[in-house]
């Protein structure tokens, strides 16, 4: 049996740590991605500086937190509202889709219960965008915060091509530690 170098030793321990260095490289760079949230439309779902994990693989389904770069190539995080070839519109604070009632659980927070008076404004897809239908392979977005947040209803529906990933967790600061929905 043939004894070995200290060359071979070494290179025995560096390549398990050059996989791992590559491994890391991948996963934060193709697959999941850090990022900072700034501003105030999500809250209270996200805060400002809360920082979160984006998911670069992904199927897109209503209510999904989503992250993607608008025409001013700003990187917002916005809840999926509307999905392709549906119908929208808000009457009296409630949503409807395709004219059916469509219920949105984290709503039911304090800010929301505090806050007086309406917290959805009323409108309809074709008042905002003036089309009937949201166009195939967009999505129309809101913030938690409605009363402070710039979306789908100032700049239109996202662009399949326009979203990075989607997100369900804050990973910073630690007393937030959570997965969201």
């Amino acid at each position: 049996m043939e004894k070995k170098t200290w060359k071979s030793h070494l290179w025995d321990w560096f390549k398990p740590f050059l996989f791992a260095v590559v491994l890391t490289i991948f996963f934060r760079n193709f697959i999941f991605l850090p990022m900072t949230i700034e501003g105030a439309s999500m809250i209270p779902t996200f805060q400002q500086n809360d920082e979160i994990i984006v998911r670069t693989i992904y199927h897109i389904n209503r209510f999904d937190l989503i992250v993607f770069k608008d025409d001013s190539n700003r990187i917002l995080v916005k809840r999926v509202i509307g999905l392709p070839n549906e119908t929208l519109q808000y009457e009296d604070d409630q949503l409807y889709i395709d004219d059916v009632l469509i219920k949105e659980p984290f709503l039911n927070n304090s800010l929301v219960e505090r806050a007086s008076g309406t917290w959805t404004s009323n409108f309809t897809l074709e008042e905002i965008t003036g089309q009937i239908t949201i166009p195939e392979d967009e999505y129309f977005v809101l913030g938690d915060n409605r009363r402070s947040s710039n979306d789908s209803r100032y700049f239109g529906s996202v662009s399949a091509s326009d979203i990075i990933g989607e997100t369900s967790m804050i990973y910073y600061p630690f007393k937030r530690l959570s997965f969201v929905q």
